[in-house]
């Protein structure tokens, strides 16, 4: 019986990778071949026949839009399903990818249910489905990031932190104690001079430039940027009962600009710590890693801190 065929497109490796681990644990028997952007797959596409697309929108030299409107121009392709798995899951763009031809939507983050999930319909419909559910699904975690945890460490429950002092929570512990010495920020970041921990009525002041939303598989929640590079941000979250896992993927929306511009850009979880130096810290702080290769998000981080975005803080003492 002949393979299913799948095409996994992104720029970020780290999202590929994931993409490829929750493809691989479902359906055994399923094969994978991957592109870096919308270009190298249409060189793939053109000389090898898929039996599906999943691709990212945002990519360097040829967009995930792109790619669909020239699969579908091309008559081998035009029934072919092709699932735009992106973190730009605004009405206008889903639209927009609709009057493309596109098959399914996946917003980033998501879990390994959601993204199955359209891959199942998706399959169904050109009738593909019962070739891979033919052997039996594995077990697998129900948490992105679970996952990715395994697929990056080989099954050992090992996590980087992002500097040695600082204890990093562990991701499959309950959330009733989080114990760790306030961090200090990873090497390469924009450093800015230590604060108090943040309180409640200092958090809701801190608005403007340096806060942003962080959406996780878990829910959103606000954040505000304590420093900043142009490979990860230093992020201060209020703890809530659902704990942020290491290596869990996400996406930092930023808003800037006179016309408020929503910059999103993709990445996970390098670290969790305590922001504060006692057992009950109400805050945590996170290393969020960018997955992003898109010349234009690099540009725009890069402005960010040129303008000192990362500088605002909560008010010591408040």
């Amino acid at each position: 019986m002949s393979k299913v065929s799948v095409l996994v497109v992104d720029d970020a490796s780290f999202i590929r990778d994931l993409v490829k681990k929750c493809l691989r644990n479902y359906f055994p028997g399923i094969k994978i071949e991957d592109a870096i952007n919308g270009r190298k797959a249409q060189a793939l596409l053109a000389r090898e026949a898929f039996d599906l697309v999943l691709c990212d929108w945002e990519m360097p030299e040829m967009s995930g839009l792109e790619l669909l409107t020239w699969c579908r121009g091309q008559e081998t392709m035009k029934a072919m399903p092709f699932i735009m798995v992106t973190s730009r899951g605004d009405k206008e763009n889903v639209v927009q990818a609709i009057q493309a031809g596109v098959s399914g939507y996946v917003s980033k983050p998501f879990t390994n249910e959601q993204l199955l999930t359209k891959v199942k319909q998706a399959l169904n419909k050109v009738g593909k489905l019962d070739t891979l559910m033919n052997s039996a699904p594995t077990k697998m975690n129900s948490a992105f990031g679970n996952d990715s945890l395994s697929a990056l460490t080989g099954g050992k429950a090992e996590v980087l932190g992002s500097a040695p002092a600082a204890a990093v929570v562990n991701p499959f512990a309950k959330p009733a104690v989080v114990s760790a010495p306030t961090a200090a920020p990873a090497r390469g970041l924009l450093n800015s001079p230590p604060v108090k921990a943040p309180a409640p009525a200092a958090a809701a002041a801190a608005g403007g430039r340096g806060q942003g939303q962080l959406r996780l598989p878990s829910g959103n929640q606000q954040c505000v940027i304590k420093a900043l590079s142009i490979k990860e941000a230093l992020l201060v979250v209020k703890r809530t009962d659902t704990l942020p896992q290491v290596l869990d993927s996400a996406v930092l929306d930023l808003e800037q600009g006179d016309n408020a511009e929503v910059a999103r850009l993709n990445g996970y979880l390098h670290a969790v710590v305590a922001y504060e130096p006692k057992p009950d810290s109400e805050w945590l702080q996170l290393t969020f890693r960018f997955v992003d290769q898109d010349a234009q998000k690099l540009d725009y981080i890069s402005r960010l801190i040129a303008r000192g975005t990362a500088q605002k803080h909560f008010v010591p003492g408040a």
